[in-house]
């Protein structure tokens, strides 16, 4: 039996694909949304026991024209929209505020934040007007909503601003039956964590060797969270590497 209708962005790699790949095995119509069209039909084609059908859509999520054709596209394969997985986004390398160019500040802040508020946006106004009405949207905070890394401005920036996003749309959705919860993620072993395994900049300069995670636990917390009923949320999730230096001082 298929549960919904679920749009996870950047699919096309690393977490998104992973989560997209498990909502898809656990019954959801699920749209990959990423940049590159390729790895996105490669990441459907690698799920043989799908319960559900899988749609590759390629879209830039930082312009809106284009994040409009993909919920255009979704709602006319599928019908309606169930889930938002608010997922892509980007790193910039580490340098103090006054080296970073501006240009790598935007980029960022283009897909990280706008891109989140191009998606929720389009899903949410989907979302109040179907019938029958209501969603759910989880957003990927990571580590960084609650602690920065040295040299983040950018990326730390718009994950803290995601936790603005994620609370807000848990207020304003109530009068529409959409729940929204965000996922904060350390150190799940994709492309991007990789430098963690090999040795990473901690808070007192030293480089060091980070615990890592298996991505497909955080897969699992995403079909966790979407599987449930509207009138429960989960409004902040945070999974991670039990030996991370996270909490702790340093």
């Amino acid at each position: 039996m298929v549960k919904g209708t679920a749009v996870v962005t950047g699919a096309g790699s690393g977490i998104g694909k992973c989560a997209a790949q498990a909502l898809l095995r656990a019954g959801w119509n699920t749209v990959f949304c990423g940049r590159r069209k390729a790895p996105l039909e490669a990441a459907v084609q690698e799920v043989t026991d799908a319960q559900a059908k899988g749609l590759a859509v390629s879209c830039d999520v930082s312009v809106a024209e284009q994040v409009d054709e993909l919920f255009k596209t979704t709602v006319e394969t599928f019908g309606r929209i169930d889930l938002l997985f608010n997922n892509a986004g980007m790193g910039a390398k580490a340098a103090p505020i006054d080296e970073i160019p501006v240009e790598s500040w935007q980029q960022v802040v283009g897909v990280n934040l706008t891109g989140s508020f191009l998606c929720a946006r389009a899903a949410f106004g989907i979302m109040r007007r179907q019938s029958p009405m209501g969603g759910r949207i989880i957003n990927n905070g990571s580590i960084s909503a609650h602690a920065p890394r040295p040299g983040s401005v950018p990326y730390t920036t718009t994950k803290h601003a995601i936790t603005g996003l994620t609370k807000t749309l848990a207020l304003d959705g109530r009068a529409y039956n959409i729940a929204c919860g965000q996922i904060d993620i350390g150190n799940a072993l994709t492309e991007m964590a990789a430098p963690m395994a090999s040795g990473i900049q901690q808070a007192d300069g030293r480089m060091a060797v980070e615990a890592v995670m298996d991505v497909e636990r955080v897969a699992e917390a995403v079909v966790y969270m979407a599987g449930q009923p509207l009138d429960a949320n989960v409004l902040f999730m945070t999974v991670m590497a039990t030996k991370m230096p996270f909490v702790g001082r340093g």
